[in-house]
């Protein structure tokens, strides 16, 4: 797929580098996330995966390198062009990261206190979002009366009640069992189809990047060391991107 010009480009990132000091935790990564692809980051703990996402979502700033999303160079914007453009974008927080003091209705209308939007029209998103991970009946619960999986339903949920073009997750099967695990990552792939979108796959687990990818990135030592699809990086002769299949 990367060398299909005429699937049109969601993200772009080229020769991004961050350094911490004497920790350089990006080299040069490059990346490269198409319409309608699912496409798995894998990187091991401090490799720079969080530190990349938050350069993508403007939250931090590069030392070098280019970043556009949907063809928009977001180095280049301001705080509100940001905002605007973060609309666009769905974040699936590790952990859920839902507000605890907020029911379930609460929570998924949080995204849209900067919109102009009537109750009514309000409550048919918060329905819907709900409606397409299973759990119209949580709507008036709390954080604290649902299970795990249960709050990364109602997370992803979140995520998508703007209908985003791109959805990010950041490790979405962490802390999960492997039942409710395998549950999210069908429900991610009942997302793509339902709204068309394109995801950014944070993770570390090899089952999720089986399912889910079609097409990986390992990070290692800062750069995207090997690309290819899940059977092509597994089948890999290469002794550090073996590691990550073991």
């Amino acid at each position: 797929m990367e060398n299909n010009t005429d699937i049109e480009v969601m993200v772009r990132i080229r020769d991004l580098r961050k350094s911490f000091g004497d920790n350089n935790v990006l080299n040069g990564f490059n990346m490269t996330l198409y319409k309608g692809e699912n496409l798995v980051i894998m990187g091991k703990s401090g490799s720079g995966k969080s530190v990349m996402i938050k350069c993508l979502m403007g939250l931090m700033q590069p030392d070098s390198g280019a970043i556009e999303i949907m063809g928009n160079n977001v180095l280049e914007f301001e705080h509100q062009e940001l905002d605007i453009l973060r609309k666009e974008i769905g974040f699936l927080f590790q952990g859920s990261a839902l507000y605890d003091s907020m029911t379930v209705r609460e929570n998924l209308e949080f995204p849209l206190r900067k919109q102009r939007l009537e109750q009514n029209r309000k409550d048919e998103m918060v329905y819907r979002a709900l409606e397409s991970v299973g759990l119209k009946e949580a709507l008036e619960l709390m954080p604290d009366e649902l299970s795990g999986g249960m709050k990364r339903r109602v997370a992803l949920a979140r995520a998508i009640i703007l209908n985003p073009k791109i959805i990010i997750y950041d490790e979405p099967t962490t802390g999960l069992d492997p039942i409710t695990a395998k549950e999210i990552i069908q429900l991610m792939r009942d997302i793509q189809i339902q709204f068309g979108s394109s995801a950014l796959i944070i993770t570390h687990d090899v089952d999720c990047s089986r399912v889910i990818a079609d097409r990986m990135i390992l990070l290692i030592d800062g750069i995207n060391y090997a690309e290819g699809s899940f059977k092509e990086l597994a089948s890999s002769k290469d002794k550090n991107v073996q590691a990550f299949f073991k």
